[in-house]
């Protein structure tokens, strides 16, 4: 670029500078690719070598040169036949952009870092039915996709994976209750169904009625403890429980006692496959009364799954 063609154009690049010189740095410095571009041309003294090195056109290099010019309000670089030299002003630009992309790269590296360290682990917690039933196979699935990243799995009810959200001691969490607990958002995985069962040895096993809901809400079941995903769905559709037969704190434990013949128990249909195809339990049919639910992902209110976490949300929906 020469000195008259700057010149024509002097008006309008101080006119621009100026306009820029009350507002945000954003508008008075220029961008990372601007300053990259004037670099390169200063190292190969082509703007056009300086183009093919960026991966752009040398019409697009001098119109991001012109447009760095404008901003600053002085001329960078001067262009002939012999190739492309930089002006006192551009030198002294060079020398400060050389600092700013180097502070760059920096902050890039210190992002990866920090995205690298973030990758090497996932915390979940889960309510057990889901860490029982269904975790497994969609953690197998995440392996294959990130070997490196570590999985540690906190079970418990679903009142303890809001607890362990919300103190930051885990990632990602799964719950199975009538609601979402308070500071968390949710998504809706998958639906289950819960079934009242009972011992082939028990009487209800051998009902040719469904068994009433007032019945069902009036007996002592084995269940849960408070705050399981799964007594608060059963109390929440029956409008309240009897006081338990046996109150148990996994989903296994309350399965065992009723094959055992200790008494009847609801559980989650994705719990109780295997016992009702060998007939170690018996379903029994329930009027009027709708035992479903959603079961959901949670993650703190306003902090969208990343990284391994958002990896394995996207595969409960798979």
């Amino acid at each position: 670029m020469s000195d008259t063609d700057f010149r024509s154009g002097g008006e309008g690049v101080q006119g621009e500078a100026g306009r820029h010189a009350a507002g945000s740095l954003a508008h008075r410095v220029p961008d990372l690719g601007a300053m990259e571009l004037l670099l390169a041309v200063a190292r190969l003294g082509s703007l056009g070598g300086a183009a093919r090195e960026l991966g752009i056109s040398q019409p697009a290099a001098s119109s991001r040169i012109r447009s760095m010019e404008r901003r600053l309000g002085v001329a960078l670089v001067d262009r002939s036949p012999r190739g492309s030299r930089l002006t006192d002003a551009g030198a002294l630009v060079t020398d400060w952009a050389r600092r700013i992309v180097e502070a760059a790269e920096a902050f890039d590296a210190g992002a990866q870092a920090l995205r690298d360290r973030r990758d090497s682990r996932l915390r979940v917690a889960a309510s057990m039915t889901i860490a029982e039933y269904l975790l497994p196979g969609w953690l197998v699935a995440l392996r294959t996709q990130l070997p490196d990243t570590a999985v540690s799995l906190l079970a418990g009810n679903s009142a303890a994976v809001a607890e362990r959200l919300l103190a930051d001691e885990a990632d990602l969490g799964f719950v199975e209750g009538v609601s979402v607990p308070t500071g968390l958002d949710s998504a809706v995985i998958a639906h289950d169904r819960l079934l009242v069962v009972a011992a082939p040895s028990h009487p209800w096993a051998r009902r040719r009625r469904p068994l009433a809901a007032e019945e069902l809400a009036t007996t002592p079941l084995i269940l849960r403890e408070e705050g399981s995903g799964t007594r608060q769905v059963l109390e929440a559709a029956l409008g309240g429980l009897a006081r338990p037969l046996i109150e148990l704190s996994s989903t296994t434990a309350v399965k065992a006692a009723a094959v055992g013949g200790a008494g009847p128990s609801v559980l989650s249909e994705l719990a109780v496959g295997d016992e009702l195809t060998l007939r170690r339990l018996v379903s029994v049919p329930v009027a009027d009364v709708a035992l479903t639910r959603d079961l959901r992902a949670v993650w703190p209110t306003g902090h969208r799954p990343t990284g391994p976490a958002r990896r394995l949300l996207s595969l409960t929906r798979g």
